[in-house]
């Protein structure tokens, strides 16, 4: 009876260090947080009707749908007003690993085209964020229909006060008749949510 008590214990030790072992090596969610540009009285870009706000809310919905890997929190969920300095206190209260800031981009030349990354170098981590727009860049420029604009550097409030590596994107000129199409076409819309949803899971 006592051998057979024994192997029951030796077992369970056996069993319990399996699972500790798996639980040591199980992958590690990194956190992001998506901060939707403008919203509520707040329109941002607005052309024939269609204002940024709107369209940077439906891409990052389906940024979310498409997402399995990574940890998303969003500076608003709904179509709202949030200050610069909420979405900042929300950020670095969640310390998270990425901030991406989406937009869409507007100009008096119509012929100024294409989607722009701006990172902020009073940033602590502007090394990172500038790794992280680069790749991310090259993973968008996959979709044809986008041209990729030079990397720039920018104070906006939202980069330079952002504990964490940050970037800004601009996805294209509601202003230029190609980049409007895309902006607005939920086909194209999908492409953009996957290209962003692949490269934030390879983060892992």
């Amino acid at each position: 009876m006592k051998k057979i008590v024994y192997l029951l214990l030796i077992s369970l030790v056996i069993v319990s260090f399996g699972f500790e072992k798996s639980t040591d090596f199980a992958p590690k969610k990194i956190n992001v947080v998506i901060d939707l540009g403008h919203g509520g009285t707040d329109f941002g870009a607005t052309i024939k009707n269609i204002h940024e706000k709107n369209i940077v809310e439906q891409i990052a919905k389906k940024i979310k749908s498409t997402n399995k890997d990574v940890q998303l929190y969003f500076t608003r969920t709904e179509d709202q007003f949030v200050s610069l300095q909420d979405r900042v206190n929300f950020i670095n209260e969640l310390k998270p690993d990425l901030v991406l800031s989406i937009h869409v981009n507007a100009n008096r030349d119509n012929q100024k085209s294409g989607a722009e990354f701006f990172i902020a170098t009073q940033n602590d981590f502007s090394k990172k964020s500038t790794e992280i727009a680069n790749e991310l860049s090259t993973k968008l420029s996959e979709n044809n229909f986008i041209k990729i604009n030079t990397l720039k550097t920018a104070p906006f409030f939202i980069l330079k006060n952002t504990k964490a590596p940050a970037l800004l994107l601009e996805l294209g000129y509601l202003t230029n008749e190609n980049d409007f199409k895309y902006l607005t076409d939920g086909d194209s819309q999908d492409k953009i949510a996957n290209s962003i949803s692949e490269y934030l899971s390879k983060l892992q």
